[in-house]
């Protein structure tokens, strides 16, 4: 992507970060005084389970190194605010939701490098290695996700009315902006798209349902309502697939790294919607 797309994919994040710190008050990072198993559980999931499923998926199906990396890029990233919606939808513990959004999102900023930099220098040849800069990265992190959910949630607090008039039109632009992020992802690697396809929507598929049951099953084996294992489930499978792609163009300055992370944006809201239609019909465990 040249630089003017990468600067529209910054800012397309930005946007979509500001949209979910309006939707958050500072009681949704208290959360873990009030259920600290069910918060504890699910960032064990997003934050170590995720990324070893990711590993061993990339492993298992002997991916490409692009795919590779990409998945393990998604791997990294923290749920989106897809997530909050697909578990309110589904019937889930919305306040869990948005508090595992929220705390990851933050937590992720310190891990994100690291598990990039392992997958670069494990999945790539030795010629072709690339690092991260620790210090550098986490910086960059910090502006396109801290400081606008911080925006948000200044406005939210100070603004209450102007930021609930805002959050729908925010959340349109931001799914408008995620789809115009793939269709210049898919117009740059139209060559190499099928190839791609092939390799990684099953990989992407695979992560995406593999970490749902995961979450969803860790929690019942943990005695959490089923409400609350609902939310880990998708928390732990719905990821922020707009985050992926813009550290793999934006950071790394590599397309092909991002079409692993388009697909599974694609994919998730399908295996969200499936989950959703389960949930509506009333079945108790969504995920059997």
């Amino acid at each position: 992507m040249d630089q003017i797309s990468t600067i529209v994919l910054a800012i397309g994040l930005i946007v979509i970060m500001l949209g979910m710190g309006l939707s958050l008050v500072a009681e949704d990072f208290k959360r873990i005084v009030v259920y600290p198993k069910a918060i504890l559980l699910g960032l064990t999931n997003q934050l170590i389970i995720l990324p070893l499923i990711g590993f061993a998926v990339c492993v298992l199906f002997s991916l490409s190194p692009d795919i590779a990396i990409g998945i393990m890029i998604l791997a990294a990233c923290p749920g989106g605010p897809t997530s909050n919606l697909i578990a309110h939808l589904a019937k889930g513990d919305l306040a869990l939701s948005v508090s595992l959004t929220a705390i990851s999102s933050l937590v992720t900023i310190i891990s994100i490098p690291f598990i990039v930099n392992f997958a670069l220098v494990y999945f790539l040849a030795e010629g072709q290695i690339i690092q991260l800069n620790i210090a550098q990265s986490i910086m960059q992190i910090f502006v396109i996700i801290v400081i606008p959910i911080g925006i948000g949630m200044i406005l939210r607090r100070y603004k209450e009315d102007f930021a609930k008039k805002m959050a729908n039109p925010v959340r349109k632009a931001s799914g408008i902006l995620l789809a115009i992020i793939i269709i210049g992802i898919v117009i740059k690697e139209k060559q190499n798209l099928i190839p791609y396809f092939k390799q990684a929507g099953l990989a992407a598929l695979v992560l995406n349902v593999a970490t749902m049951f995961v979450g969803y099953y860790s929690s019942k084996l943990f005695r959490l309502i089923n409400k609350q294992a609902i939310s880990i489930s998708i928390e732990s499978g719905i990821q922020n697939g707009t985050l992926a792609i813009s550290i793999a163009v934006v950071l790394l300055q590599n397309s092909a790294f991002a079409i692993a992370p388009a697909i599974y944006s694609l994919l998730m809201f399908f295996t969200g919607g499936l989950i959703i239609f389960m949930a509506k019909k009333g079945t108790k465990t969504v995920l059997v």
